[in-house]
């Protein structure tokens, strides 16, 4: 198994190859390519653009709950807790958790409800002392919570406009790698939602210790897919979905292979159509020395849950 020991704030900034270079392309010269923001080396836009996007897509998920009148969703994993709104508030946090021994722990992003709810889970919140409290707080004092949501969800998240994409509207046809069963040639390119090997037995774990389903939550730039864990699980062991071994390169320039999952979006459920599409905001930070980094953030835009995706949340119990 391929093991990955980066600081939780790089592991949570770190970006693919496949991405580096689809932003990169065509770019001869980057004049900030080592710039450096103290205390911790951040080279390249592309990891600031990550932290933007994911915020953007978690709290455009989170919007789109609430719209629904019959749902709402609460932030729950430390990248959806953190602050939102200054990169190094963004890093001070996770050496927060770190220091507290709890940098590393794996829960799910998300806690959707029913809202009948929301009365019981905004008084618990305001309990403990708000939302960016939650990864402070050990799981076993917090089941009062947990134990009110529909589903758990895993938010991920890519830079491409899924109906342009030049495979995505390609039929499953037999793969010869896949001993004859339906798939795709292997450098098919098309939405997918991912799931890190490293996060699959602690997602596991998560999901029966809590009986609660958790679902991934996959947002592109014009719309969103999910898929059951539990289906994304059967897929692997029917030999539908075959590893991908894949290059990361954190801020701080280490480089790690992971291990992922990429499930066709055929086998996803369509969760959401972007309504009005977000805009791309020029920004920057600027160290203690005046060194400036600039970068495209996210800001706007707004999702709608499909009826399949509404269909599927009242069909839980």
């Amino acid at each position: 198994m391929i093991k990955n020991k980066t600081h939780p704030f790089e592991n949570i900034l770190s970006v693919s190859e496949e991405n580096l270079l689809f932003e990169l392309r065509g770019i001869n010269e980057i004049l900030w390519q080592n710039f450096l923001l103290n205390p911790r080396r951040l080279r390249g836009s592309d990891f600031l653009m990550r932290w933007s996007q994911g915020v953007w897509s978690e709290h455009r998920l989170i919007e789109a709950a609430a719209t629904t009148k019959k749902f709402f969703a609460i932030p729950y994993g430390p990248s959806g807790t953190a602050p939102t709104d200054n990169v190094r508030e963004f890093e001070l946090y996770f050496e927060k958790l770190e220091t507290a021994g709890l940098g590393n722990v794996k829960r799910p992003d998300l806690l959707v409800f029913k809202i009948e709810e929301k009365p019981e889970v905004d008084t618990f919140v305001n309990s403990i002392g708000g939302l960016k409290q939650l990864p402070f707080i050990p799981e076993k004092d917090l089941q009062n919570l947990i134990k009110r949501a529909m589903i758990a969800v895993e938010c991920e998240n890519s830079l491409w406009v899924a109906e342009k994409m030049p495979d995505f509207h390609s039929e499953l046809t037999p793969q010869k790698r896949l001993k004859g069963k339906l798939g795709l040639k292997k450098n098919a390119v098309l939405p997918t939602v991912i799931i890190k090997e490293e996060d699959r037995k602690p997602l596991r774990r998560w999901e029966k210790k809590n009986n609660i389903p958790i679902h991934i939550w996959h947002v592109f730039y014009d719309r969103a897919y999910g898929l059951a864990f539990n289906d994304a699980e059967k897929l692997i062991r029917k030999g539908l979905i075959e590893p991908t071994i894949q290059i990361f390169q954190a801020p701080g320039g280490a480089i790690t292979k992971k291990i992922i999952y990429k499930y066709y979006y055929h086998y996803a459920y369509p969760l959401a159509i972007s309504t009005e599409e977000p805009k791309l905001a020029p920004d920057f930070v600027q160290d203690k020395n005046g060194h400036i980094l600039p970068y495209v953030k996210f800001e706007g835009g707004s999702l709608q849950f499909t009826k399949e995706a509404l269909d599927l949340l009242e069909g839980i119990q």
